[in-house]
């Protein structure tokens, strides 16, 4: 008979648990429609990762990003851009 194999369970990085988050609140039809939203760190979300992802996001072409407070931001885009 197979054995079966032991598979560990491991953590996700805080990075890519924010950027799943902040996929799903982009993606929401509400943003779409706006154009814009407003987020926010959570307190669980390592400082450093937040700040990679921000940073990556505000190169992004066509998106504007203004840092209102510590941890909170604002997106806006216009239209689609293609690369």
């Amino acid at each position: 008979m197979l054995q079966r194999p032991n598979f560990t369970s491991t953590t996700p990085h805080t990075y890519e648990q924010i950027g799943h988050r902040v996929q799903r609140i982009l993606a929401d039809p509400k943003a779409q429609k706006t154009q814009s939203v407003t987020i926010g760190r959570l307190p669980d979300e390592r400082p450093e990762d937040w700040r990679r992802l921000m940073g990556e996001i505000a190169e992004t072409a066509g998106i504007h990003l203004d840092e209102m407070d510590e941890g909170i931001v604002r997106i806006t885009w216009t239209g689609y851009c293609e690369s």
